[in-house]
């Protein structure tokens, strides 16, 4: 299989992994060899509820058996559409309550550029260096990393680009600007926090402008930081919320957020202001309900903080651990060097522990486990982190 992988599916990087994958289950992942190996990616925090998860698979099976897909997004009423967007809903603050399901965190991401452009009637998007929204060609407008746009620009016009946490940066936001986009939590640039209130001050700035604040919460949201969704830890609310990866328990889809005066407009001046034929897929919206619903009906989110002390207990006096980035169950362990952090990553590998890399910093070392993760399970991959970095 390798071979004809090589040969017959589009890379994305001239290294990559290639394991043979067989099964999954729980936290753990099995290859073609019967290797077991212990998740602490979950699909780059897409799978919130591990692998297999017997109320999503229920939901699926269920809902194969009933319809798949039946016409584009908006046109009839699906059920687990409307179930999914009101589980949403009551999540949010009230004025958040009109949702858009799409294919895609990269999807949503384009559909709320759209709408603060069409709700402000103005053409400008602020966004922060070392951003990452997605790889679309709009999502990478508004990601300041040169290191990967360079090769496809043009781009989109219009975006300018402010430094996360510089607070002197805010007043770059001003009456031509129809929106700020910021991750609640920075993911690429190497899991930075908002600190001293930046994001309430860009708010701020945002409302005395009349711009939109557009948060990411494709990454820390659907329970991953300690509360369902990141913003909730840093006294905001955006105008608009995107997410994706997590609400899907393992399966594609995203949705962009807003209140019903915001996302109406997108309905006439021209009619169809966004349109996608799969977005809000029936057995798809069927897995993000059942996921949502076991994140806010079980103590997952509430435990997330305590199993990320019990991490951070683990490393927090590692000579060799500079220091640990984010917060929940998306955390990051900052190295000496970038080769270290592959060395960390390649070698637990070997041993059965699933680690990653981060976009920009080549120094962090990826732990984003699924919310599911046993204390047990907890244990078993830091203790052989610990070995390696021992080693090392």
């Amino acid at each position: 299989m390798k071979e004809d992988f090589l040969k017959f599916q589009g890379q994305t990087t001239p290294y990559p992994l290639a394991i043979e994958i067989s099964h999954a289950n729980g936290s753990y992942i099995y290859d073609s060899n019967g290797k077991k190996m212990l998740d602490f990616v979950a699909g780059v925090s897409a799978n919130s509820l591990g692998h297999n998860h017997p109320k999503i698979n229920e939901a699926i099976k269920s809902q194969l058996d009933t319809y798949t897909h039946v016409m584009v997004y908006g046109e009839f009423i699906q059920k687990p559409q409307l179930e999914l967007c009101k589980a949403l809903a009551n999540t949010l603050p009230k004025n958040l309550s009109s949702v858009y399901l799409v294919n895609s965190g990269t999807e949503a991401t384009e559909g709320a550029l759209k709408l603060a452009k069409r709700f402000t009637n103005r053409s400008e998007i602020i966004a922060a260096k070392n951003a990452y929204h997605g790889n679309t060609q709009g999502a990478m407008s508004v990601c300041g990393a040169e290191q990967q746009n360079r090769a496809f620009r043009p781009l989109i016009p219009g975006t300018k680009f402010i430094e996360f946490n510089n607070e002197l940066d805010i007043e770059k936001i001003t009456t031509n600007t129809a929106g700020v986009i910021l991750e609640t939590i920075q993911g690429g640039a190497g899991f930075i926090e908002p600190k001293n209130d930046f994001l309430t001050k860009v708010k701020q700035r945002c409302e005395e402008v009349g711009a939109l604040l557009i948060l990411d919460e494709i990454q820390t949201g659907i329970g991953r930081t300690g509360k369902f969704w990141g913003f909730e830890n840093y006294n905001v609310t955006p105008d608009i919320i995107i997410t994706g990866k997590g609400l899907g328990g393992g399966m594609p889809i995203g949705a962009f957020i807003s209140s019903f005066d915001i996302m109406n407009c997108l309905k006439e001046n021209p009619k169809l202001g966004h349109i996608t034929t799969f977005g809000g897929h029936p057995v798809i919206a069927s897995a993000g309900l059942a996921t949502v619903e076991e994140v806010t009906s079980t103590n997952l989110v509430e435990e997330t903080l305590r199993k990320e002390e019990l991490i951070r207990s683990k490393f927090e006096n590692h000579k060799a651990v500079k220091e640990i980035r984010g917060k929940g169950l998306m955390l990051a362990l900052l190295v000496d060097s970038p080769e270290i952090a592959s060395k960390v990553i390649l070698n637990c590998l070997e041993e059965g522990v699933i680690l990653f890399w981060l976009l920009f910093e080549g120094s962090a070392i990826r732990i984003t486990p699924p919310l599911t993760i046993s204390d047990e399970e907890i244990n078993e991959g830091c203790d052989i982190i610990l070995k390696e970095l021992n080693r090392l």
